[in-house]
């Protein structure tokens, strides 16, 4: 992870105007993710955006939520201070450099979300255990949603998948920065896995009303709720 902090590190400042160029319809995912939060805008709900960036997940989830609760986890210490420009007038937040990988989760939550950020966790069995932690700190009936980059489930899918990411991207950025820089970062630093593995594990965990709130071939929301605590 000391190669994914130092970059997010490096790219803080430019980290809202490089997603809008390298993620397809990244305004669109999210809006989809906070949108689909089951909550009134009036209830108090406790939140933590993990891998939370510049804030712009948390800053959407207040402006819909504005009694919420926030904690706000980012590896990247310039990540942090980004946030906290960016949510400067909103209470209620609290913010914590940190790996969520780490993260003990000392409190109980109604939300747990995440962006482009799960994909870091290497093995499948990093991602179960790590869902199963998730699904652990969730209140009952509490959500988690996470939009992410994900791989197709046939090598046919995933190279239509790559070529229509690599279209989208081509829009923005010169096909000479795609293939030495955010291709070659993507293949050493991400580590996807497929969707329907991932609903299914979810499903074993013990979620339920799993679905798929917004897809666009290789990224997708997806999550579900922890049902009534007996």
């Amino acid at each position: 992870m000391e190669a994914v902090k130092k970059h997010f590190e490096d790219e803080a400042k430019e980290f809202d105007k490089i997603i809008l160029q390298l993620i397809p319809y990244y305004s669109e995912m999210i809006d989809g993710m906070v949108s689909s939060i089951p909550f009134e805008r009036s209830k108090i709900i406790n939140v933590i955006d993990l891998g939370c960036g510049t804030g712009t997940v948390s800053k959407q989830i207040k402006d819909s939520f504005p009694f919420a609760t926030i904690t706000c986890l980012d590896l990247a210490e310039n990540m942090i201070e980004m946030s906290k420009l960016k949510l400067a007038d909103y209470s209620g937040i609290q913010y914590q450099v940190g790996d969520f990988r780490n993260y003990k989760f000392d409190d109980t939550y109604d939300v747990v979300v995440s962006s482009l950020a799960l994909h870091h966790l290497v093995t499948d069995h990093d991602k179960i255990e790590f869902y199963q932690r998730i699904y652990d700190s969730l209140k009952s009936n509490g959500i988690f949603f996470n939009a992410d980059v994900i791989l197709g489930s046939s090598e046919q899918l995933q190279d239509t998948y790559m070529k229509k990411w690599k279209s989208f991207m081509k829009r923005h950025v010169s096909e000479e920065e795609i293939e030495d820089k955010w291709l070659p970062q993507y293949r050493e630093e991400d580590c996807p896995a497929k969707l329907m593995d991932q609903i299914s594990w979810l499903r074993d965990i013990g979620f339920t009303n799993i679905d798929v709130i917004w897809k666009y071939y290789n990224f997708a929301v997806y999550g579900g709720y922890r049902p009534e605590i007996a």
